[in-house]
Formats: structure tokens, sequence, C-alpha cells
């Protein structure tokens, strides 16, 4: 196989994006981390041949839990004359007419270089090879090992998992108050012509979430989390926390589908202020499925006790799979600095609706 592009190597990290597809506006590259990536820089599918490469995908190899393909276009007559095949998710064609993925990745400059690149399950460049080499890169794929043995062995995500942050006598209080006031189906922060907005898709995420009144469950949270949850994270982490961003219980509903899709807690500017999401589970023994995941380090799944939390870095893509039995409810708490809370405060701005 070919060497990458000047400006990616075996082991770089890939740029990341968001850019048009036909079935969404916004793609979120970075959502696909945990499976094998396929990166087709073709330029254009007008140009000799290339359609004859493109009708050799497999979807056999390209199954979209393996690996999937993205077909990447700087043509808008590829989208006009529908010359890229889409099969979701094994493949799909991605819009980047202005050539800023392409440039990005060192493929596009005075002379188009259509080629491959395979990004392995953390999105790190794993081999190279010319466009017309697609039947040998299929080749590769299908030897390679499970996402989940990519490094040769499991790699558990650095995350940091805590038992005891809170007391059953906590934990049903807070149950009982999100009870009171009933929860309110909730969004997530997406970038939008400049701003952070908040919007809602239950294909990618369904809870229902009360926040607290000032009063004396906050009071008892803020006690405990800086008694007990901010050393943990100072020892683990070298960060030492001292703000929180709000005061959360969320419920993820069997009756209702309740999940949150793979996503990034920090991706807008109104939210790049945050630097590690803690979700404390408040009654672990009552409900099936819902447990977090970090796709990019493969499928372990994580569960802490009641009263127990998970500590992760923002930056992390996770998710919270779907509840099959009961209601989870949890606590869903984002931590931060001094440094952070200025970026915080400098952001205000490009969140809508913000005074």
């Amino acid at each position: 196989m070919s060497q990458a592009p000047p400006s990616l190597r075996r082991g770089d990290p890939a740029p990341y994006w968001v850019a048009a597809t036909d079935a969404n506006p916004r793609f979120v590259f970075s959502s696909l981390a945990g499976r094998y990536v396929l990166l087709g820089f073709l330029g254009s599918a007008g140009q000799p041949g290339t359609a004859d490469i493109l009708a050799a995908l497999d979807a056999t190899i390209l199954n979209g839990d393996h690996a999937c393909a993205l077909l990447i276009s700087a043509d808008p007559a590829d989208q006009a004359q529908k010359r890229i095949p889409h099969h979701l998710p094994s493949w799909r064609g991605v819009w980047d007419f202005d050539a800023a993925v392409s440039r990005a990745y060192g493929v596009a400059g005075a002379r188009y270089a259509a080629c491959w690149i395979l990004l392995d399950p953390q999105l790190r460049v794993l081999a190279t090879a010319p466009i017309a080499a697609l039947p040998a890169m299929l080749g590769h794929i299908a030897t390679l090992p499970p996402p989940s043995l990519h490094a040769g062995s499991a790699v558990p995500a650095p995350v940091l998992v805590l038992p005891r942050i809170f007391e059953p006598e906590l934990c049903r209080a807070l149950i009982a108050e999100y009870d009171r006031q009933g929860g309110e189906l909730s969004g997530f922060m997406r970038e939008i012509d400049g701003k952070t907005v908040a919007v809602q898709d239950r294909g990618h995420k369904v809870r229902r979430d009360v926040l607290l009144d000032d009063g004396p469950l906050k009071t008892a949270i803020q006690q405990r989390i800086a008694g007990r949850l901010v050393p943990e994270i100072a020892r683990s982490f070298q960060f030492q926390a001292t703000r929180l961003e709000r005061y959360l219980v969320a419920c993820y509903a069997a009756e209702e589908g309740g999940h949150f899709a793979p996503h990034r807690d920090n991706t807008t500017k109104g939210t790049a202020h945050r630097r590690f999401a803690v979700s404390i589970n408040l009654n672990a023994e009552d409900f099936a499925g819902g447990d977090l995941r970090f796709p990019e380090f493969g499928s372990a799944t994580y569960r802490p006790p009641t009263g127990g939390a998970v500590v992760f870095s923002c930056s992390l893509l996770h998710q919270a799979l779907p509840v099959t039995t009961g209601r989870r409810y949890a606590f869903l708490p984002f931590l931060y600095d001094e440094a952070a809370a200025a970026i915080r405060a400098e952001n205000l701005k490009f969140i809508a609706g913000a005074s």
C-alpha cells in the first residue's frame, strides 16, 4: 500500500470534521469511532474508472459494525447526478464541495490525490492505498481483528469508577424529587450558524431531566462532590475541579426507549469549557440496559453501583445504552476549573438565547 499523504502518517490521529451527507446536513465524523473507518477521497466520482471501483464495495466486509466507509466527494455533480452509492450503515457519500476535509488530510492541493485512508477504531491512521487499490484495501480490512482488539489486546477506557459518592438515602431523595417535579424531555447541544443551539432528535437521545432548585439537596450534593469526588479526580487525573455545571437528575425510561447515542460533551462553543463528565447511578439495581459504553475503547460497559460514579473526560466518545427494563435515574453534572470558567464566560455570546 502507498504512503500516506504528506500531512498524515501511520499512527497519526485523523482530523475531526463535520460535513453534509444526503441524510444529515451535519454529519459528525468522530461519532464513527469504535470500528474501522475507510475514507475514500474520490475528488470526483466522474473520473474514468471510479464507478467500477465503487462497484467493488463489499457489504460483508464493510458491514457497519466491523468497518464502514465514507466516500468523500469534492464535485457537486456527484450529488446532483447520484454518482456515489449509499448503503447505510456500510457506506455513504460525504459532500466536501469546499475541499475543507480533503485539505485537512493533505489530499487536496495543486492536484487532488485520490486515495483510501483506513483508520483504526480510535480514528488513527492505519493504512493507505491508491484509489484504484480498493480490492487490496478490502482484503486488508477482512484480516483485521475485532475492533475491540485492534491494539492487540482489550484497552480499557480511561475512566474513573468510584463507589459510595452518594448514600442510598440521598439517592432515594433525589429520585423522589425527580418524581415530584416530573421530568421534561431534554435535547442536546449542536452548533448551527455559529451558535450553540439546543435541539431534539429521539433517534439520538431520549431522556427526561429535572434541574434542582436551591435547597438542602443541592447543599448535600455540593458537600459530597467536594469531599469525595474532587480529591479522587485530582489524584487520578491531576485536575483540580472548582466548578460544577448543572444539578441535574435524569431518567432514562424503558417505556419510551431511553438512550443517548454516541456523542462527546464539549464539541460546541457553548460546551467547550466542560472538562469532566460525571454519571452517578441512583438506582443501579432497578433497571436493565442503560450502561455506559465508550466505543473508542471496545464493547466493555460501565455500571457503577447505586451512589457510585463514573468520571471521564468530556472529549471521550460515549453513549448511554438503551434501558430495556425499568427506569435508570442518574445525577449528571459536568466539572471544570477557573480557566475553563473564563472560556465559558467568553463563549456566552455564542449560546442561542443567552443574555
